[in-house]
């Protein structure tokens, strides 16, 4: 499909950010992310699964931007609830009523390491997380398999889950960017299962419990031994694989949308890059005055992308990013999977142009462009879950479900 006005608007709008300073990285200021973390608390990610009240108490003992210091804060809160929850164990509380109340753990202790677990109280939380994360699973509906692959001399870690009373679904492999995990995917993976279609949920390289570098290789082909164990499994119809990356993750999925065309029948790129966005001209802005929807500010966005890219410096960042585009890897013009691009046309972290340069290229591609949106196309006023509506009816089409 040619989109020739589009794309040649969003080229000039990438191009002129050429000129723009290296200027340092921003943070937001303590009282910025405490009215920020309050108008999200209980609504908006990351803190929609969390109670309002439980973040007022937080916000009010923060003193500083220390990182360890924000992890004690939260994690205080998610191991109290912790406590409550093993003292309804032992008396006996419902599976329902256990799961709740783990799961309210496990959320003060993601946000505890939130973005990325880059200091030893951060590292601390995302252990109690992890833990948290799968006492709740244990009551989960429908139950949660913790599944572990071989994988070059490492070990690849993921959640699966089917449905109940469906024989051998399709399924859905989904996975978000550099600070949602594996663990914060149950929310999305409810409206597969509701729509008889089984998850298997994981880490973006470079995050979580990947053993992979984002920029390695091997993050490729850690992908297609995670779709050759799913083709190997009895319990669903490895015929019909499905694929959804969102954010700095979206990347991976357009990419096995071209490598793995045959395995899939449809692949979301969700909120991220594929070739303007791994470049100087629009990271610089992106990492310096950008990154207006970041809970702590563009620097933030930086530290959690170098993580994940196994980059320390905004310099050694941009000379390891553009080696990763789809242009520049002669992927464009391949034959691809069914694809469908999502985001918000005021997106100031991944480019919106991304998408109409995989419109460019190959087999026709399909996209929903949100004109008032942000990151991942959320709108204001719009709940989140229209988008993800709308991707799960997509892939249900794609996989014949």
């Amino acid at each position: 499909m040619k989109t020739p006005g589009l794309v040649a608007g969003g080229i000039a709008a990438t191009m002129s950010f050429a000129a723009a300073p290296m200027a340092p990285a921003q943070e937001r200021s303590l009282d910025e992310i405490k009215t920020e973390v309050m108008r999200r608390a209980g609504r908006i990610n990351p803190f929609e699964g969390i109670r309002r009240d439980d973040a007022e108490q937080v916000v009010n003992a923060l003193t500083s931007l220390d990182r360890d210091h924000w992890a004690a804060a939260w994690c205080k809160v998610g191991l109290a609830y912790e406590g409550k929850a093993d003292a309804r164990a032992k008396a006996g509380a419902s599976g329902q009523e256990l799961a709740e109340l783990y799961t309210l753990a496990f959320e003060y202790c993601h946000i505890a390491r939130y973005p990325v677990a880059s200091t030893p109280g951060k590292k601390e939380a995302y252990g109690h997380s992890l833990r948290l994360f799968r006492k709740a699973a244990q009551h989960y509906e429908p139950p949660l398999a913790i599944v572990e692959v071989p994988f070059e001399g490492k070990t690849l870690v993921g959640y699966l889950q089917i449905p109940a009373g469906v024989g051998k679904p399709p399924v859905v492999m989904h996975w978000g960017g550099v600070d949602g995990w594996k663990e914060n995917r149950q929310r999305a993976s409810g409206f597969f299962h509701r729509a008889g279609i089984a998850t298997l949920t994981v880490d973006m390289p470079g995050t979580g419990e990947n053993p992979v570098p984002y920029g390695d290789a091997a993050a490729e082909r850690s992908y297609s031994a995670w779709i050759d164990h799913l083709t190997q499994r009895d319990d669903i119809d490895g015929g019909r694989i499905g694929v959804w990356g969102g954010s700095f993750g979206a990347y991976l999925a357009a990419r096995l949308a071209f490598v793995e065309a045959k395995r899939i029948k449809g692949a979301v790129f969700h909120g991220g890059n594929v070739h303007y966005g791994f470049q100087e001209k629009w990271l610089v802005p992106a990492f310096t005055t950008g990154g207006a929807t970041y809970l702590f500010g563009p620097a933030s966005l930086l530290e959690a992308r170098g993580q994940a890219m196994g980059t320390k410096t905004m310099e050694d960042f941009l000379k390891a990013a553009p080696r990763l585009s789809l242009k520049e890897l002669g992927l464009l013009d391949q034959p691809s999977a069914p694809l469908l691009g999502v985001n918000g046309k005021l997106d100031d972290q991944a480019p919106v142009e991304d998408i109409y340069l995989l419109m460019e290229h190959g087999n026709p591609k399909e996209a929903r462009i949100y004109p008032q949106g942000h990151h991942m196309g959320r709108t204001p006023g719009m709940p989140e879950d229209e988008i993800r509506n709308m991707i799960v009816g997509w892939l249900k089409q794609k996989l014949g479900s």
